[in-house]
């Protein structure tokens, strides 16, 4: 089973979270709301806004690819980075992965919170 930890860009959070025996096929926002770990995603996790923007620091060769769409939208996140994801895209592919995510500040985010 795969591992996923956890930053946060925002100090105030209690870092990092590991979450362990993770399942291939789920998105990084998902495993994220499976464990209490707020992150937005204002189009309800279908690649249709920025929101759920993230840093993948480790593992990326373990997520399915990033797509023309994704890479657009990136575009419009806040502070995107050369290692920027969106988590409703950045699907586990295998039980070997271990993926080192940091979420950015969320407090800049206009909309609905989840």
């Amino acid at each position: 089973m795969a591992t996923i930890v956890f930053t946060f860009e925002d100090k105030t959070i209690h870092q990092p979270i590991q979450i362990e025996n993770v399942s291939v096929d789920q998105s990084i926002l998902d495993i994220a709301e499976d464990n209490d770990i707020h992150l937005n995603h204002n189009c309800g996790g279908v690649c249709a806004c920025s929101t759920c923007h993230i840093y993948i620091h480790q593992g990326d060769k373990y997520l399915e690819e990033i797509s023309d769409k994704e890479e657009d939208f990136i575009d419009r996140a806040i502070k995107p980075k050369l290692n920027s994801r969106l988590a409703c895209q950045c699907i586990v592919l295998s039980d070997d992965a271990i993926i080192k995510v940091e979420i950015p500040d969320q407090h800049r985010i206009i909309g609905h919170e989840h």
